[in-house]
């Protein structure tokens, strides 16, 4: 099946579902085999159809490949898990305000909030939206009920991954979203901060609405990292302070990322997705 169409411009450009589901067959991949590899092969094949599609045309595609074979990995450990939370994908900002998935009464409250904080000092609270958001499993089973694991990978199971969140908007409650996925198949240097910066924003957020609900003792909301590979000085500049946090003396500073997971391959998707789910 060809998975090479052409652009409005006249360009040959990789549909990326349906090249995701026809080299891999319709199955996932073994446990241990390494996503870049995966991933290399498959550049390959589709260069096959077509030569002129470029390194970065390909690296662009790589990032969706990667959240899909992560929000498979995510539905199937809760399916086979049955006190695991439920990790779904988001769409970017641009499509999605992440803030409309909790109930009204919380979502008008940052609305609230973005309206005050433009009227008195003009500026703008602009958040971006994290790849993955982590759903409390008790609300997770009102929605769902018994979850199956997915065996067969085909457009519509994609599709169905892709607006599985929908079902959740004005649904959660404050402590109904556990926490959030950022995800990268790569760390460049320059993309590092971007993921800390992201975690203070939705920790603040929270931090927000704790003081707004009078919650005195919560549980605290989670931001994770996923990379293909995670070194040293990825790990290093993870370790930012939340930095609404070093605002009071009343508790201790938090980082605005809790964990970090190097995942490059499905046998470390389960390993993550054991500390990150539970």
């Amino acid at each position: 099946m060809s998975f090479i169409k052409s652009s409005s411009s006249g360009k040959p450009q990789v549909q990326k579902n349906i090249a995701f589901c026809t080299l891999l067959g319709g199955l996932l991949p073994d446990d241990d085999i390494l996503i870049t590899d995966l991933f290399n092969h498959f550049d390959n094949k589709v260069r096959e159809q077509e030569k002129s599609i470029s390194r970065e045309a390909l690296s662009n595609v790589h990032g969706d490949w990667y959240e899909w074979l992560l929000a498979i990995a995510a539905w199937n450990y809760t399916a086979e898990n049955p006190n695991a939370n439920l990790a779904l994908l988001l769409p970017n900002v641009i499509q999605f305000d992440v803030s409309t998935l909790y109930v009204e009464r919380l979502n008008k409250l940052i609305d609230d909030l973005r309206n005050k904080v433009i009227t008195v000092s003009g500026v703008q609270l602009i958040t971006s939206n994290p790849d993955f958001v982590i759903v409390n499993r008790d609300l997770v089973n009102q929605y769902f009920g018994n979850i199956e694991p997915i065996t067969k990978i085909s457009t519509t199971s994609l599709s169905n991954l892709e607006t599985m969140y929908q079902r959740f908007i004005n649904k959660c409650d404050y402590e109904q979203i556990e926490g959030y996925i950022s995800v990268k198949t790569s760390l460049r240097p320059d993309r590092r901060l971007q993921i800390p910066h992201e975690g203070s924003l939705m920790k603040a957020l929270y931090a927000h609405l704790q003081t707004r609900e009078w919650i005195t003792n919560p549980k605290g909301l989670k931001y994770y990292a996923i990379a293909t590979r995670m070194t040293p000085p990825d790990r290093s500049a993870l370790k930012t302070v939340a930095t609404h946090s070093l605002t009071t003396v009343f508790s201790l500073p938090q980082a605005a990322v809790d964990n970090v997971f190097e995942v490059n391959s499905l046998k470390q998707a389960k390993q993550a997705f054991s500390s990150i789910l539970v």
